[in-house]
């Protein structure tokens, strides 16, 4: 989110300060995460559509947005096939209930004058659901109860996160404030429109004209000190997941196991994987301003909790279970994810099955953003850009 926002402020010409906790932008959440570029199928436990209405946009936009921003194709990084969404026995949504949202989505997807410009054109966007044998030999039907392909894809976020370190590095109107934990952002005087300092574990930054806050870890906390007002529920959650590389093609399918707290496979190019399983990744969790603290893991546990994933996804996906060969070179990894609502995904009622309350707030020369998901960052990006340069401060 902020270095999309920092690449299109530059390419209008303005000096942009960038800071990272880390030693290079892109370490975390967005380096590792699923990619999934959301046109709403995955919210079927939000059957007002609000959620898809929200996300699709962003969805649509992200190829040419992000191949505006780091200068090339991202066709290397889409996965080569469309994603199946299956329904477990103990999924918040029937499988029937599933198919309806899945139909109303498509619609949503098929109607949008955006669609041609998906990750591949979506404007003909339609559900084909899995026959029964179709099911029977790619999952476990004991507890698999129904299948559908959709016309959804991710891409491979470590790809597109080397590009943009790139892309930041090689830009002159950017500099680079790596290895600073942001702190505190304070005004120099008490007017909304004042400029603003950046306090940081190393010392005072600014004055800057705006600060735009764009993290997840930590936002809150910044924005409750400007006096913003906070949203009525929020949850930090900190998870981790399996990247895999095999060393010859392998056939599992890019599945999405739901809707609850299961998982997710991503198969890039039959090479490079994704593997979530959701109890076993989450290692933190929180809903107070400030984040938990996240337990230290040794190369032992890690190699554990990689296995587990495989173990548990290998119960509902077959082919899984035929990577452990490949587990040896895995990595675990994630980052902090940052909610607008509360609960278990076990309980249809639990406000983290919607995503539409998410955007930008702004406060004068202060701008926060709650990005959300993944895919519709540069979306807001662009937004936070044209609020800036485009629409004079309130």
């Amino acid at each position: 989110m902020g270095s999309a926002t920092a690449l299109f402020l530059s390419r209008r010409g303005v000096r942009v300060t960038l800071f990272d906790r880390a030693a290079q932008p892109f370490a975390r959440a967005s380096r590792w995460n699923e990619g999934k570029i959301h046109l709403g199928y995955l919210y079927a436990a939000d059957p007002s559509l609000a959620t898809a209405r929200r996300l699709l946009p962003g969805g649509l936009a992200f190829r040419g947005l992000v191949e505006d921003l780091i200068g090339c194709s991202i066709e290397p990084a889409i996965a080569y096939s469309d994603d199946t969404y299956v329904i477990h026995r103990d999924s918040v949504t029937s499988a029937q209930a599933a198919a309806h949202y899945f139909d109303e989505v498509s619609l949503l997807v098929a109607g949008h004058p955006d669609a041609p410009a998906y990750l591949l054109p979506a404007h003909h966007a339609r559900v084909r659901q899995l026959t029964a044998s179709e099911l029977e030999a790619g999952y476990d039907t004991a507890r698999i109860t129904a299948g559908f392909q959709v016309p959804e894809r991710s891409v491979s976020t470590c790809w597109v996160a080397d590009r943009f370190v790139e892309a930041i590095a090689g830009d002159p109107r950017i500099e680079q404030r790596m290895r600073s934990h942001v702190r505190r952002v304070r005004r120099s005087t008490d007017a909304a429109s004042s400029p603003l300092f950046v306090d940081t574990d190393a010392g005072t930054d600014g004055p800057f004209d705006i600060v735009v806050n764009a993290l997840w870890e930590g936002r809150l906390a910044i924005d409750a000190a400007l006096g913003l007002a906070l949203p009525s529920t929020w949850s930090h959650r900190y998870r981790l997941s399996a990247f895999v590389r095999t060393p010859s093609d392998v056939d599992v399918p890019s599945t999405v196991i739901g809707t609850g707290p299961f998982g997710d496979v991503k198969n890039y190019n039959r090479r490079d994987l994704y593997l979530s399983w959701y109890l076993t990744g989450l290692i933190a969790e929180g809903s107070s301003v400030a984040t938990p603290s996240v337990p230290a893991l040794d190369d032992v546990r890690r190699k554990a909790m990689v296995g587990e994933i495989v173990a548990c996804l290998g119960q509902f996906v077959p082919s899984v279970a035929a990577l452990g060969p490949c587990l040896d070179e895995a990595c675990l990894e994630g980052g902090w994810v940052y909610a607008a609502g509360q609960g278990s995904l076990a309980d249809p009622q639990s406000t983290l099955h919607r995503r539409d309350r998410i955007g930008i707030t702004r406060a004068g020369s202060y701008i926060s953003v709650d990005t959300g998901k993944y895919s519709i960052a540069p979306w807001l990006a662009r937004e936070i850009a044209s609020m800036i340069l485009d629409t004079p401060a309130p």
